[in-house]
């Protein structure tokens, strides 16, 4: 576990070396963001897979807030390959105010990622997020499922700003 831990941390250490990008080009962060909605668990519905995530499902992330006011993120998913559970803790931070979802994410030291909510539903139980560029994306739901209109309609947003839905590794969610 710790082995893959340090792999895990690495990996992420090299992609977010090279992240100047906050999201791609069109891509716009949901204003008038309320943090305290956001916070808890989601489960993760689809992906773009990558390195972190290869072979995980059961994924979830959980969202609270540390002493200093940036984000706790806690991600988690099973490994149905090595039948092991994966779990990366890191913070996030606003990149300017608060109720703009344009925020950025570290696991590892100084080392941020980008992470804009770009749709979300008023009651904040359905998000899409986009990464820095269009190799990132996840739609999220605060269940195991999401409804199909929901589904579409992010996957027409992230099909307009030129990501290949058709690349999205749609989670298993066991009991």
């Amino acid at each position: 576990m710790k082995k893959s831990i340090t792999t895990l941390i690495a990996c992420v250490s090299a992609l977010l070396l090279n992240a100047c990008a906050v999201m791609p080009e069109g891509a716009k962060p949901i204003t008038s963001f309320q943090k305290e909605k956001y916070l808890g668990k989601w489960y993760e519905i689809a992906r773009l897979d990558f390195k972190f995530e290869k072979d995980l499902n059961n994924t979830t992330a959980n969202y609270s807030v540390n002493e200093d006011g940036s984000i706790r993120v806690q991600n988690r998913g099973f490994n149905y390959k090595t039948k092991e559970w994966k779990e990366a803790i890191g913070k996030a931070k606003f990149r300017d105010d608060p109720t703009i979802a344009k925020l950025k994410v570290s696991f590892f030291g100084p080392f941020y990622a980008s992470y804009n909510v770009i749709a979300l539903d008023e009651d904040y139980k359905y998000a899409l997020i986009c990464g820095k560029n269009l190799d990132y994306l996840w739609i999220l739901s605060r269940e195991k499922t999401i409804p199909e209109e929901i589904k579409q309609s992010y996957l027409k947003i992230a099909s307009d700003l030129g990501y290949n839905v058709n690349d999205l590794i749609w989670v298993e969610h066991n009991p």
